[in-house]
C-alpha cells in the first residue's frame, strides 16, 4: 500500500497544467532516446548500447549475472564464473546464503512492481480482479484515474492497437520505434520486436507503469552495491544502465523507468531496515527471511571467500581491475545524472529548489549506505543523501517520503559515504 500510494501521483496529471506539460514531455523525451534523436552521455556508443539493450532484455533474477559487470572486469568475471545462466530456466549461484538473499529481495520488489502495474492500469490485481477498498481509496482520495498513459497519449485501455488493460507502452504509442536487431542475453539472433510483441516475450497487455525490468535492475544493483561496496557506484551506473535500457528498447517510458528506481530503493531501504512489515513475509519463490541484514552479512561473507578465490587477491584489489564500461568514473557520473530526472518538467515548484531533509522524511534511507559502510552513522549516512539528493518537484516529489526516494542520487551518495568512512576509519593520533 505505500509503494502504491508512492507512485499514485501519476494518476493526477492530467488535472494540472504541470502535469501535462510532464506527460508530453515524458513521451516526446522517451521517442527521442528511442530513436537516437536526443543523444545522451550513454557509457556505449548509440549503436553498441542498442545492443546491450537487447541484452538486457532478458532477466537473470535468480543470480543478478547480467548486472555483474558493474562489478568490473576481474570481479565480474569471477562472479559470473561461480553465477551464470545455463539456460533460460536453469542457473548457479555463489551460494546458498546469495541465493536467498536474491530471492526474497527480488520477489518483494517484484510484487510491488507487478501489482501497481494493474492497479494504475484498470485498478485490479491482475487486469480482471479488483483491488480491495482500501486500495481504491488511495486514486478517490488523491482525485486519481487509472490508465494515465493511455488517456493522455490517445491509447486508452481496450481500444484498437492499445493495452487491453491499460498503459500502453511506448511501442504502441510513439510514432515510430526504431528497430534493434542483433544478438540477445544466450547470442541469439532476436531484435526489440521480438522481446516486446512477441514471440520472446509479448509485452502488448502488459500495462508500462512502473517498469518491472528497471525494478529489477535496481534491485539488484543495489544489491550487488551493498555486498561489494568497492564497486557501489559503478553498480548504481549499472542500474541507470539497466533501465534506460528498457527506453532504449521501446518497452518503457522515462516516467516508468523513475517509477521503478524509485519502488526499487524504496523497498531495499526498509529491507535493509529490517522494517517489520518487510520481513518473514511468504513470498512466491522465496525462502522467509526474519532477520535481512544478518543475511546480508552472510551474503557478502560468502561474495568476499568466493570473489577473492576467483581473482586471486584481496578484493579491493580486483575491484580496482577494470577495462570495461565502468572504468570512466567521470563517464558514470555523467550518465548517472542525465536519468536523474531525465529533464522532464517540474511537477512540484515548492520541492524543486530546495534540499528535502532524508533524515526528518525517510530517515530509514540511511541504510542504503550504512549496509554498505558500517563505519557512518544513519545520521551521517541520511545527510550525504540529504546533500547529494538530485533536482527536485518532479512528478513524484510531492512531498511524501516516497517522493524523497525520487531524489536520491546513491552514484553520489555512495562516492561521498565512502570517502567520510576511510576517514572515519583511520587511526587517530
Amino acid at each position: 500500500m505505500p509503494v502504491l500510494k508512492g507512485l499514485a501521483p501519476v494518476t493526477v496529471l492530467s488535472k494540472t497544467y504541470a502535469g501535462r506539460a510532464a506527460l508530453g514531455a515524458n513521451l516526446s523525451v522517451t521517442g527521442g532516446i528511442q530513436t537516437g534523436a536526443i543523444r545522451q552521455p550513454t557509457l556505449l556508443p548509440f549503436a553498441e548500447q542498442q545492443g546491450q539493450a537487447l541484452r538486457d532484455a532478458f532477466i537473470t533474477d535468480g543470480n543478478l549475472s547480467q548486472l555483474a559487470d558493474g562489478l568490473g572486469t576481474t570481479l565480474g568475471a569471477a562472479y559470473q564464473a561461480r553465477a551464470h545462466y545455463n539456460d533460460r530456466e536453469r542457473f548457479t549461484n555463489v551460494s546458498p546464503a546469495v541465493a536467498d538473499l536474491i530471492a526474497y529481495t527480488n520477489a518483494t520488489t517484484g510484487a510491488d512492481s507487478n501489482s501497481g502495474k494493474y492497479f494504475f492500469a484498470n485498478l485490479t490485481t491482475d487486469g480482471k480482479a479488483a483491488v480491495s477498498e482500501e486500495a481504491k481509496a488511495i486514486l478517490s482520495g488523491n482525485g486519481g484515474a487509472p490508465d494515465p498513459f493511455g488517456r493522455a497519449y490517445h491509447k486508452p485501455g481496450g481500444g484498437p492497437g492499445a493495452d487491453a488493460y491499460g498503459d500502453s507502452r511506448p511501442f504502441q504509442t510513439e510514432p515510430s520505434v526504431l528497430p534493434i536487431v542483433g544478438p540477445d542475453y544466450f547470442g541469439a539472433p532476436a531484435g526489440n520486436l521480438v522481446y516486446n510483441q512477441g514471440p520472446i516475450s509479448d509485452l502488448t497487455d502488459s500495462p508500462s507503469y512502473p517498469s518491472g525490468h528497471t525494478t529489477y535492475g535496481y534491485m539488484g544493483s543495489i544489491l550487488l552495491a551493498v555486498l561489494v561496496p568497492e564497486r557501489y557506484p559503478e553498480m548504481m551506473a549499472r542500474g541507470a544502465e539497466y533501465g534506460n535500457d528498457r527506453i532504449i528498447m521501446g518497452a518503457h517510458y522515462a516516467m516508468d523507468v523513475l517509477g521503478g528506481r524509485t519502488l526499487a530503493t524504496y523497498d531495499l531501504a526498509h529491507l535493509l531496515a529490517n522494517d517489520p512489515a518487510y520481513l518473514g513475509r511468504t513470498l512466491k519463490g522465496a525462502p522467509a527471511i526474519g532477520d535481512y541484514r544478518a543475511v546480508v552479512q552472510a551474503a557478502r561473507a560468502d561474495i568476499v571467500k568466493a570473489m577473492e578465490t576467483g581473482c586471486g587477491n584481496p578484493i579491493a584489489t580486483c575491484a580496482r581491475e577494470d577495462i570495461g564500461r565502468f572504468a570512466d568514473a567521470a563517464a558514470n557520473e555523467a550518465f548517472a545524472a542525465s536519468t536523474q530526472t531525465y529533464g522532464l518538467p517540474v511537477v512540484y515548484p515548492q520541492n524543486a529548489n530546495r534540499l528535502e531533509d532524508v533524515n526528518a522524511i525517510a530517515p530509514e534511507a540511511g541504510n542504503l549506505l550504512t549496509a554498505a559502510f558500517p563505519a557512518l552513522s544513519l545520521e551521517e549516512a541520511n545527510r550525504i543523501l540529504t546533500e547529494t539528493e538530485g533536482p527536485g518537484g518532479g512528478f513524484l516529489d510531492d512531498g511524501s517520503a516516497f517522493g524523497v526516494y525520487s531524489r536520491l542520487n546513491l552514484y553520489a551518495a555512495s562516492k561521498r559515504a565512502a570517502a567520510l568512512a576511510v576517514e572515519k576509519e583511520k587511526p587517530k593520533g
